[in-house]
């Protein structure tokens, strides 16, 4: 029996890790680096390296033939798909939920506040010493419409509460109820994204969402409203995005892209009416400790012999 765990962290800072000896289990550090830290095919419980990339995370799947369980440390499971059919029947994918959202919401509300209030433009201000007073518009009493309203988009949802804004409307691959109101099924988008001034998109990346925030739906966005982008870059079309921003039209706050990183020269850099942040939504001090506190859990989960949480999907079934 296989018992190699990878992970991203030396065990020794992870508090409430079963201890090896107690669990029958061999902790490995990598981290991503060229070298494997020991014979991938004796990987039981493979952590994926954080924020490395599709090639590292899939870099060794081929050769981890008795890998059980693939944990991700991010919400979406996008950067190790492709590496899925690579494994052998039975592998559980589990993801970051409960990791990212208080970091990611908070960012959310940074983008959504910083964009409408003016801020880029009062940081460029005082860097020509230039006074810009004026009127600007608040979030108070604005329509905010949030695209995936999984755990992340509750959680803006949750931040969003104290600053009286008019309405609030979710959206999420299917219908269903919540204690805050009803969230509507994504065959109503077109429908709702006319009445909002604000528009998050906190929807995981897949199949059914890339190219979602096309030139059909940012065309059905009102004149003057703000699209904000803290799901995966390629959920927007950005040759389509640009067109509005360039036309004045809307305005957005992105902390991902496409292409990711935003290399030098690309006309998404200077557009009109854009605030950009470097894919920071989940990489904060609230990082660790959350992820830490999962990884204690999944593991002694998985010494146990109990059912883990998280899990995404199950490979062969």
């Amino acid at each position: 029996m296989t018992t190699d765990v990878w992970l991203p962290f030396e065990a020794h800072e992870i508090e409430g890790l079963p201890a090896a000896a107690d669990a029958g289990l061999n902790y490995r550090y990598w981290d991503g680096g060229p070298d494997f830290p020991a014979d991938p095919a004796d990987c039981a419980f493979y952590v994926v390296p954080y924020m490395k990339g599709t090639e590292v995370a899939v870099r060794p799947l081929s050769a981890m033939t008795s890998v059980r369980v693939v944990q991700t440390l991010t919400a979406g499971i996008d950067h190790v798909e492709p590496g899925i059919p690579l494994l052998s029947p039975g592998v559980r994918l589990c993801n970051a939920r409960g990791v990212h959202e208080t970091s990611t919401a908070e960012l959310a509300l940074t983008l959504v506040l910083a964009s409408l209030r003016g801020l880029p433009r009062f940081v460029e201000g005082q860097r020509q010493e230039e006074w810009h007073a004026g009127f600007y518009p608040a979030l108070a009493d604005r329509s905010v419409l949030i695209v995936g309203y999984g755990s992340i988009g509750s959680a803006i949802e949750d931040r969003l509460a104290p600053f009286e804004c008019a309405r609030v409307a979710r959206v999420a691959r299917s219908a269903r109820a919540t204690e805050r109101g009803p969230v509507h099924p994504l065959v109503e988008l077109p429908s709702l994204l006319p009445d909002a001034d604000v528009v998050i998109l906190s929807t995981p990346l897949t199949e059914a969402t890339r190219g979602l925030a096309g030139a059909d739906f940012l065309g059905r966005m009102k004149d003057g409203a703000l699209l904000v982008n803290v799901a995966r870059g390629p959920v927007v079309d950005t040759k389509a995005l640009l067109a509005e921003l360039e036309s004045g039209r809307i305005t957005a706050a992105l902390d991902v892209t496409d292409p990711e990183p935003l290399p030098a020269g690309h006309p998404l850099w200077h557009a009109p009416g854009v605030l950009i942040s470097p894919h920071v939504g989940g990489s904060s001090s609230a990082f660790l400790p959350r992820a830490k506190r999962l990884l204690a859990d999944q593991l002694s989960r998985y010494a146990a012999g109990r059912s883990l949480g998280n899990v995404v999907l199950t490979t062969g079934s």
